[in-house]
């Protein structure tokens, strides 16, 4: 049985970084761990141009036959047809995607949410400005609790933010060690840090607070 793994979240934080290094320290651990890639960054790429209104239904279906096309024991989604819903909401005032993407959702064993606690980067057409973060984070949000979707939100820098997606899947994670050798072979750290704010935060318990200490007391 194919594990599904999802990575939704606002823009620049961190989701692609996530799913690349959930997928090689699995595969260390002697798992078959595929990534599903954003299938909106490779339609910019091709049509030079951000889509449409008429055009997000179609991306949004890319990104789900991707996905179930994909054959691994463990398929990490680097987002999810919920992302387009999630923005034609915010750009076009269109909530016609939200069932066929929380149907689609519902087929992933578990979902991450990537926390707003990284640095906003530009990546062309990909980003929209950090001011978008936070909207688009609490529709997120809205949306998986309306569909009665679980989820986890991931917080942290470099290591401790994939430790922290781990703990949430119910894996180990991993030593400072490994996370060394690896990283010098195959990921660069996030190094920016931002100071955290809470009203920024779409929880009123400060699940940064909490979510950043689950590593110190593991």
């Amino acid at each position: 049985m194919t594990l599904r793994i999802a990575i939704v979240g606002a823009e620049s934080t961190g989701k692609s970084w996530l799913a690349q290094a959930l997928a090689a320290c699995l595969g260390q651990r002697g798992l078959q761990a595929r990534v599903v890639p954003e299938s909106l960054r490779a339609w910019c790429e091709r049509e030079g141009r951000t889509p449409r209104p008429d055009e997000q239904p179609g991306i949004a279906q890319l990104q789900m036959q991707a996905v179930l096309a994909m054959q691994a024991d463990v398929v990490i989604a680097d987002t999810t047809p919920l992302m387009t819903a999630v923005y034609s909401d915010y750009l076009f005032a269109d909530d016609s995607l939200f069932g066929m993407a929380l149907n689609h959702q519902r087929l992933y064993q578990h979902t991450l949410v990537t926390g707003l606690d990284l640095p906003w980067v530009a990546d062309g057409l990909q980003r929209d400005g950090p001011h978008v973060r936070g909207p688009v984070d609490l529709r997120v949000r809205q949306a998986l609790a309306a569909g009665g979707i679980d989820h986890a939100v991931v917080y942290g820098q470099g290591l401790q933010r994939l430790n922290n997606a781990l703990l949430a899947l119910g894996w180990p994670p991993e030593d400072h060690g490994s996370w060394q050798q690896r990283e010098a072979g195959q990921f660069a750290l996030d190094r920016g840090r931002v100071p955290w704010s809470c009203d920024k935060c779409s929880d009123p318990d400060c699940e940064h607070r909490l979510f950043t200490g689950l590593i110190r007391r593991s």
